[in-house]
């Protein structure tokens, strides 16, 4: 049971450090989201926009920390 609670104290660190990032740099992080690669479609009435090199971006970040985290702790 107390593995449990270090996970959620971890996970509640991990969202107060994005909650820090975003709010000091947020105005610096307009490039997520308009990379290429992402698929964005504006016609009249009908908008679509999927971000798939900003998934797949995000997803080796989050296995790149995930390995770390696993590997010291």
């Amino acid at each position: 049971m107390q593995e449990y609670g270090k996970y959620i104290v971890g996970l509640g660190v991990l969202i107060i450090l994005i909650g820090i990032i975003v709010a000091f740099f947020g105005n610096k992080l307009g490039w997520i989201g308009n990379l290429p690669g992402d698929i964005r479609v504006d016609r009249d009435n009908f908008k679509f926009y999927m971000p798939i090199t900003t998934m797949i971006l995000f997803s080796v970040l989050l296995s790149v920390l995930m390995r770390l985290f696993r590997k010291f702790f």
